[in-house]
């Protein structure tokens, strides 16, 4: 590991050591890091959580939970490119390319309930297929939603005895690759409450989750080596009461 590695995983152990809850097994969940790269400086979309969730209140997240149901049967164009797959796959018990591919998908749909951003085409008509909540949302608006532009960047496991824990997958995506959108999604009754394009330097003085302050290191590190889907991709997790940072 690096020196930058060491230091973020340090501040993660530094931020995480209060551990009085009970136990219990992480959930998996996705995240999906838009950026637009149009301009001189890139630009990131990020959200203000609202002040009356227990989870996180008030805070700037990228869009994301968990896998639904919806996420394993939705059909998509193109797939997850061969590296992602393995990364994905990469200190999984049971490892699935299917469960790899539902992740991605998670993402994408959390992305749209969030903020109103479809990721995807509508060059391939509607999607083929009878499906309700969210996805039928992108049939009704003939969009297919899109993997192989995904890169998948980062993970990050909650340590134990947390009050929420989740085995978090963090995508990335630019910006073009958003075919729809709608206005009114976000507001003083939604999950997010503002919406904001932000730079990295601007994006540190916001107010974070602490791990999302160390993948924004990692991503301007990502973006500063051309923004490569051969990267290697940090899995942070707790050992022995510390966080560590591998590459996978």
């Amino acid at each position: 590991m690096d020196e930058t590695g060491a230091a973020l995983a340090e501040r993660l152990t530094k931020t995480e050591r209060e551990q009085k809850w009970a136990n219990q097994r992480p959930r998996d969940a996705a995240t999906l890091i838009v950026i637009d790269r149009s301009g001189a400086v890139p630009r990131l979309l990020m959200g203000k959580r609202h002040h009356g969730h227990k989870f996180m209140p008030g805070k700037y997240v990228f869009p994301g939970g968990r896998i639904e149901p919806g996420d394993r049967r939705m059909v998509a164009a193109g797939m997850l490119d061969d590296r992602a797959d393995a990364a994905l796959s990469a200190r999984v018990t049971r490892p699935s390319s299917a469960k790899n591919r539902a992740l991605a998908l998670a993402a994408i749909r959390e992305t749209w309930e969030e903020t109103g951003m479809m990721l995807g085409s509508k060059d391939y008509g509607a999607p083929d297929i009878e499906i309700d909540g969210p996805w039928a949302d992108f049939v009704r608006e003939g969009v297919y939603p899109e993997l192989d532009v995904l890169q998948f960047i980062a993970r990050a496991i909650t340590p134990p005895r947390r009050p929420k824990r989740f085995d978090t997958r963090f995508f990335a995506v630019d910006r073009e690759a958003i075919c729809h959108e709608v206005e009114g999604i976000v507001g003083e009754a939604s999950e997010l409450v503002e919406l904001r394009w932000v730079s990295l330097e601007e994006a540190r003085s916001l107010d974070l989750p602490t791990i999302t302050t160390v993948v924004l290191d990692e991503l301007a590190a990502r973006v500063a080596a051309g923004f490569s889907p051969m990267l290697p991709v940090p899995y942070y997790h707790m050992v022995r009461g510390a966080f560590v940072r591998e590459e996978v």
